[in-house]
This record gives structure tokens, C-alpha cells and sequence, in this order.
């Protein structure tokens, strides 16, 4: 799972220096395909439950599951990219969002709001501990920040399948839910919103958005539970 979640980080600090103004999002899903060719790895979401595309490119409003196409990035956007890997059976996932040139204040407070909660839950995770202890840090560090948390999407375990138990809720109760063991390898992903926690899917089947058109932001790690922090899987 390490090698899996190296290449996950490859791949998306590439995507990360490619995005710009004039891009779009088809061009994304091509370098995703030709850097995870070139690390002998299997783009996880192409073909998972009928998904059309290597990464997952959510502008704007769009929360997740957005469909890469001919769609131009412009400057102001910001863009959450999704990713996943398969490396000799297991696999990897993460997910940015990056800003497409010159963003506003409030667009750079909200991705920076949700960064911080990824780094507040995967702070608290480790053996032992309730899961609703990761959950309710990331709910009570984006609602310290004035944003609301995403809460029909959730993160989830994560091995030789991309969706395991257990589910990882973003919001919660510290002191409730499963117990976290040494060991286990969990995908954790805040999705936050600049308005309301509502979303709305759209007719494609797929892309999430904020059901009041908000702003909204995501970032996720692949860690590995242990006795004390825990590893980061997908970072380089």
C-alpha cells in the first residue's frame, strides 16, 4: 500500500503543476493515465461502478465525482482532482484542490479551512482510539472556521478494495463509534462547502454539487493506523 499510495502523490503533484488557466479537464485526465502508466499501476476509478474517467475533476460547486471533459479551467476556479491507484493489489487514494490562477480571499480561506481539517482528523487517528474522535475533529475545526461539512459523503476503509468498512463521517461525537486498531488503512476526505452542508447530484449520475451553488473544497489522505501518528500513505 505504500508503493500505491507513492504513486497516487506522483500522479497528483503532477496534476497539481499542470493545472492553469486554459486546461481543461480532459487534458487532466490524460497526464493522470500516461503517469500511472508509467509507474506500472491501474487507475482505480476508470470503469469502477461504470465511472467513465481515471480522476475525478469537481470546479467550483461541484463537490465530487465531477467528469473529466472538454470543460476550460479559468483563472478564479479552484478544481478538486481525485485519484486512485491499484499497485500489485492494493490500492491508493487521494484527493487536492488546486486554485486555477489569481483566487479570491475566500476561495484560498476555504481550501485552506479544509486542508487543515484533514490534518486535525488523521492527527487523532490511532490505535485505540473511537472513530467519532477523527470525525468530530474535522466537523469542530471546519465549523471554527464559519464552513459546513459535506455529510451524505463520507470516507471509508481502504486495501485490496477502494471502498471497505468502515465508513469515516466527517462529522460526529468524540468517544463514539468503532475503535481504531493498529494496522488499518483508512481514506479520509472533509468535503467542505463555503455555504450550506446540502448537495444535489446532477443529472449526469455522478457530479455532486452544493445544493446553494456554493464554493466547496476536498482533500484526502490514504493513512496506516499506528500506535502513535499516523503514516501517511499518499504523501511524498
Amino acid at each position: 500500500m505504500r508503493r500505491a499510495g507513492r504513486i497516487v502523490a506522483v500522479v497528483l503533484e503532477r496534476l497539481a503543476a499542470s493545472v492553469a488557466p486554459g486546461i481543461t479537464t480532459e487534458e487532466l485526465n490524460k497526464i493522470a493515465e500516461e503517469e500511472t502508466k508509467k509507474n506500472n499501476a491501474i487507475p482505480s476509478f476508470l470503469g469502477y461502478k461504470g465511472f467513465p474517467a481515471s480522476i475525478c475533476t469537481s470546479v467550483n460547486d461541484e463537490i465530487v465525482h465531477g467528469i473529466p471533459s472538454k470543460r476550460v479551467l479559468n483563472d478564479g476556479d479552484i478544481v478538486s482532482i481525485d485519484f486512485g491507484a491499484v499497485y500489485n493489489g492494493f490500492q491508493g487514494d487521494s484527493a487536492i484542490t488546486v486554485a486555477v490562477g489569481k483566487i479570491s480571499a475566500d476561495a484560498r480561506k476555504l481550501m485552506k479551512a479544509t486542508r487543515q481539517a484533514l490534518n486535525a482528523g488523521i492527527a487523532k487517528a490511532r490505535d485505540g482510539v473511537h472513530l467519532g474522535d477523527v470525525s468530530a475533529a474535522i466537523q469542530k475545526h471546519v465549523e471554527a472556521k464559519g464552513f459546513s461539512i459535506v455529510r451524505e459523503y463520507v470516507g471509508h476503509g481502504i486495501g485490496r478494495d477502494m471502498h471497505e468498512e468502515p465508513q469515516i463521517p466527517n462529522f460526529g461525537q468524540a468517544g463514539r463509534g468503532p475503535i481504531l486498531r493498529k494496522g488499518m488503512t483508512l481514506a479520509i476526505e472533509p468535503m467542505v462547502n463555503s455555504g450550506g452542508w446540502q448537495t444535489r447530484l446532477t443529472d449526469s449520475g455522478w457530479t455532486v454539487v452544493t445544493a446553494d451553488g456554493s464554493l466547496s473544497a476536498h482533500f484526502e489522505h490514504t493513512i496506516a493506523v499506528t500506535n502513535g501518528r499516523a503514516e501517511i500513505l499518499t504523501a511524498l
